[in-house]
């Protein structure tokens, strides 16, 4: 009352036409908004955050904090102080050019520090992991950065490694690894980008020279958005078809040199620049042309197939397809790069839009009352609390697929192209989700570039179409699923890979009635994605069939049954996530960490349910049962967020890493920063 009774006096005034002496004195009283660290005002933290980061990175903490505290102390990460805390972030002001000298001037810095030695050199699962590790920390400061360094050793130097022989390795690993040379993969064209099978480029053996010469042969077949080509790089593997004494053997690939060390374009090659986009402007995307361009013979990448000198191809696998599979491959590890940069991403963007809707009020709900904390509200808890849950369930399925590669072996080629498919979709498409609502959530400061989640949108939307089209990878999934149950069915044997071993156990019954202790149970979690999977695949192969019977091809009766395609892609990839938070959480055994575990993996289950139409679609909840899921919801909401902060602080992230609306961010937007 007393602020509506000294607006009625100012009103008045105004009215009147006369000035009120006392107007400033009844303004000075009224308190200003004030910032209060929620570290003061939160809840003491329930679990240990120390043990819950372990959990969530996973490995090499360690090196991860090393290389976090390497970048702080470099003028080269742009340091600012705001608000009393210097942050690290790059400066989106700087024009492309500008934005891609200081990128390969951090990558040099890097270099010098021995952040990549072992990277390609490096024997065992221990340097992959670190390799991985690091790439994490380097992915949370700056996405361009991250991109263009994958592109040199999980592209290039990745190609070089699984393509090659002996011969390429012992030529152009260690030098890749010292950035003596700089690589780019020119697989992508004009004209084709996921089918890599339609590419146009062609390289023709000719046996007089032993040499091959690669051709773009038309405007469609210019190599396109190539990472490095237009200003940095000096050699690329090519993807081309391969024509040997007239006959085409499909898509292989070629080392060639595209500029010489001075920087300057090598002959027969032309190179023009992508141009300015949405994001990741400090990565140098070039296109690239080839006019009889003459490579040795040595320079084809020769693990699955080789070229005799005098004109022979020669290959251990005969059949064209499964040459082809064995191809490509290795090509999963950027799929999974990918995957966990994305939950990084979320991790980002949910601990700056936490932090500051736990010291961020608005509105009073009683008279005379405090205004409310953001997060005291519960429609900004449903906003956020459900991505934070989902998140931490992605964390766990993103260090279950690195292992998965890690240990990768021929046996398990098919599982980890179908699990790195599903999660680099699935996760990618989380994060920009989750992007999207922490910077509404954050309302007008979520705008402002050093605040960091409006950029991080046009820097992270390519990776729903880059390393594969999201909606093509998830085609993928439901095709390889279907394979296996044609096979199985066939054999008229059990089920044994993908996961799919549940469909060899009696069909899950959901209870009609679902009460609290069901809904966040793990049997009744379990069973409902199980029996949605099950379900859903049973429909496709039935779905297909039936085309087939009425004369649609194979691959016709697939492009038609779309619908229950994507359906049972995300089935898969819900389940498989799943699955491996319950790992996660059987691994844990402190109480107070299983605690908090299971509510957010009750959270991301039911919120699942909630969101995915399928579970009503086809009738696996009712529409009771979804009210009731609903509810639950909420009642998780509500007791997840007295550990909003430790579930955030337990990302790992460093300060200078977030953003000062993370902070003070009354000190940050102050006269005295102007002043400056």
């Amino acid at each position: 009352m007393e602020k509506v009774n000294f607006r009625t006096q100012v009103l008045t005034g105004h009215l009147q036409n006369h000035r009120h002496a006392t107007t400033a004195a009844t303004i000075y009283p009224l308190p200003c908004v004030s910032y209060v660290p929620p570290e003061v005002s939160e809840q003491p933290f329930s679990f240990d955050v120390s043990s819950m980061r372990k959990l969530m990175d996973g490995h090499n903490l360690g090196d991860r904090d090393w290389l976090f505290n390497l970048m702080v102390q470099s003028k080269l990460f742009n340091p600012r102080l705001r608000g009393g805390k210097v942050f690290v972030v790059p400066d989106y002001n700087h024009s492309m050019e500008q934005q891609r000298e200081i990128t390969m001037k951090r990558i040099e810095y890097l270099l010098y520090h021995g952040v990549f030695e072992g990277w390609l050199t490096g024997k065992g699962p221990e340097a992959e992991m670190k390799k991985f590790a690091l790439l994490e920390v380097i992915e949370i400061f700056d996405h361009s950065l991250a991109i263009k360094i994958g592109v040199h050793f999980f592209l290039w130097g990745g190609a070089i490694q699984f393509f090659g022989t002996k011969r390429h390795h012992d030529k152009w690993l260690r030098a890749t690894e010292n950035y003596l040379i700089k690589g780019c993969f020119a697989m992508t064209e004009l004209g084709h980008g996921s089918n890599v099978r339609g590419i146009e480029t062609t390289a023709t053996y000719e046996a007089n020279t032993g040499e091959f010469v690669i051709n773009t042969p038309c405007e469609s077949a210019q190599k396109y958005w190539i990472g490095g080509a237009a200003n940095h790089a000096t050699h690329t593997v090519v993807f081309s078809q391969l024509n040997v004494d007239g006959n085409n053997q499909g898509v292989h690939a070629f080392i060639t040199q595209i500029r010489d060390e001075n920087g300057n374009i090598c002959p027969n090659i032309r190179i023009a620049d992508c141009g300015h986009k949405i994001g990741l402007n400090g990565v140098d995307n070039g296109r690239i042309w080839f006019d009889n361009v003459r490579i040795p013979r040595e320079n084809l990448l020769n693990s699955v197939a080789d070229v005799s000198p005098d004109g022979k191809y020669l290959s251990a696998i005969k059949d064209p397809d499964q040459r082809f599979a064995a191809f490509l491959a290795p090509l999963t590890s950027g799929r999974v790069t990918i995957a966990v940069s994305a939950v990084y991403s979320a991790k980002i963007s949910l601990a700056i839009a936490i932090r500051y809707s736990l010291t961020r009020r608005a509105f009073s709900i009683t008279a005379n009352g405090p205004e409310l904390l953001l997060l005291d509200y519960p429609s900004h808890q449903r906003r956020l609390l459900p991505l934070l849950a989902k998140t931490y369930a992605m964390s766990f399925a993103g260090n279950y697929l690195k292992l998965l590669y890690i240990k990768r072996s021929p046996q398990l080629i098919k599982t980890i192209h179908v699990v790195s498919s599903a999660f680099k979709a699935t996760l990618t498409w989380h994060n920009m989700r989750t992007l999207q609502e922490c910077r509404e959530a954050c309302g007008g400061q979520g705008l402002k570039t050093e605040n960091r989640i409006g950029q991080m949108k046009g820097e992270y939307d390519v990776q729903s179409t880059f390393e594969g089209d999201n909606n093509v990878l998830m085609q993928q999934v439901s095709k390889a699923l279907l394979a296996e149950y044609v096979a199985a069915k066939k054999r008229n044997k059990p089920f044994k890979e993908l996961g799919l071993e549940h469909m060899n156990r009696s069909c899950p019954v959901i209870p009609a009635q679902l009460t609290s202790s069901t809904l966040r149970s793990t049997q009744f979690q379990n069973d409902i994605f199980c029996l949605r999977e099950r379900d859903l695949l049973n429909r496709f192969a039935a779905e297909v069939s039936q085309y087939q019977e009425h004369g649609e091809s194979k691959e016709s009766a697939f492009v038609v049954s779309y619908q229950v395609a994507e359906d049972l892609g995300k089935a898969f990839s819900d389940r498989a996530i799943l699955q491996s938070a319950i790992e996660a959480e059987n691994n844990v055994k402190d109480a107070s960490l299983k605690n908090i575990l299971g509510l957010l993996r009750s959270m991301y289950v039911l919120v699942t349910l909630e969101e995915d139409a399928a579970f009503l679609r086809y009738g696996y909840l009712s529409t009771d049962n979804a009210a009731d899921v609903r509810k639950e919801v909420a009642k998780l909401c509500s007791e997840i967020r007295p550990q909003a902060l430790a579930l955030v602080c337990s990302f790992g992230i460093p300060d200078a890493f977030l953003s000062p609306i993370a902070f003070d961010w009354v000190a940050a937007n102050s006269w005295s920063t102007v002043q400056n």
